[in-house]
């Protein structure tokens, strides 16, 4: 059985770790001076790299995988799984200084497991250390909180996934595009996992080992980077009939208008800050095909119908398409609102 790529290229050290530089100076020096805290909590979203750097953490300093106890939050969430901890706490460890318990997804035990966690949690015994590790800190009980060294985990940045699935594309010996780069980074949402999770699909689906736009689109559902720009060259030139007729398009090519929308909102932050912030121009080059780049930089200079109330209005028919049962429906309330059509 193949190995998942996001396993297979889970950093193996704080030297592999990207974007989570002001978490791992910490830890690293805790590590060196040997001022290790009882309990830690990890909060981010999915993806970011809580439970590797925990892993990393317990590794540096010197405990053996005897002693790292992994838990998942959501199924031992019960007032007797957290009683089976505080019991088993006591036992010394088999080979390490320290025994560490790794609780994931911690936000899901129940109100009693909590309480019967906070004494273990407050004063465990010296040999004892908990890295709690969630996406929805604010679930926690402020006691469990204060019993914490909190760490907040940051969403990497767009090119810091791009990056990444390129230099694994590369690993596994196949060329991903910039474009395509671009587009599996808009769809992971900061998250290096589903990044690579999604590489690995193409990866399977692709004929050879070159990963073409066309084959990445397919797998993602998204649809022709042609009918996300006539969305645009709508908009920007009040051309209200183009606009809608690319909508109809990807819907008739069965895109995912989530994608879509996604995909149009990204290429309209680009147009406003190639007109409005120039030194961010070579940001927006590394982040978009030559091809695509040319025709946003044009836009930026000509097409004054896009602006901030445009990106706003998008944003609202992002907010909007969770609960439309007509997916392509707030796109087009959007695009009507945008080209000041009464709606």
């Amino acid at each position: 059985m193949q190995v998942a790529l996001y396993r297979k290229y889970r950093p193996g050290n704080f030297q592999e770790v990207i974007g989570q530089e002001h978490i791992v100076s910490v830890l690293e020096n805790e590590a060196k001076t040997g001022k290790v805290s009882h309990a830690y909590l990890f909060s981010g979203s999915r993806g970011v790299g809580k439970t590797s750097i925990a892993r990393i953490f317990s590794k540096t300093l010197g405990v053996s995988p005897d002693d790292i106890y992994e838990i998942d939050g959501a199924s031992n969430r019960r007032i007797e799984d957290v009683r089976a901890i505080r019991e088993a706490v006591h036992t010394l460890p088999y080979h390490s200084k320290y025994k560490v318990y790794i609780i994931d997804e911690v936000h899901m035990l129940t109100t009693e497991a909590f309480n019967a966690l906070l004494k273990t949690l407050e004063e465990p015994p010296p040999h004892v250390i908990f890295i709690l590790a969630t996406t929805e800190a604010h679930k926690l009980p402020d006691t469990v909180v204060s019993r914490c060294e909190h760490f907040i985990f940051r969403k990497p940045s767009h090119k810091s996934v791009m990056e990444s699935v390129q230099n694994v594309a590369k690993e596994e010996g196949c060329s991903l595009g910039k474009a395509s780069a671009s587009l599996i980074a808009t769809l992971a949402e900061g998250s290096f996992r589903d990044a690579l999770s999604t590489l690995q699909k193409i990866i399977h689906s692709s004929s050879d080992n070159k990963l073409s736009e066309d084959e990445v689109e397919k797998v993602l559902g998204a649809p022709k980077h042609g009918l996300v720009m006539g969305v645009i060259d709508g908009v920007a030139n009040t051309d209200t009939e183009k606009a809608l007729s690319s909508v109809r398009q990807a819907s008739e090519s069965n895109a995912d208008m989530q994608i879509f929308l996604k995909m149009i909102l990204r290429d309209l932050r680009f147009v406003l800050l190639l007109r409005f912030a120039k030194d961010m121009k070579e940001m927006v080059a590394s982040e978009t095909g030559e091809e695509e780049f040319e025709k946003l930089f044009e836009l930026s200079k000509t097409a004054k119908g896009i602006n901030s109330k445009t990106l706003i209005n998008f944003l609202e028919a992002e907010s909007r398409q969770k609960y439309a049962s007509i997916l392509e429906l707030p796109i087009e309330i959007a695009i009507m609102k945008s080209c000041e059509v009464q709606v």
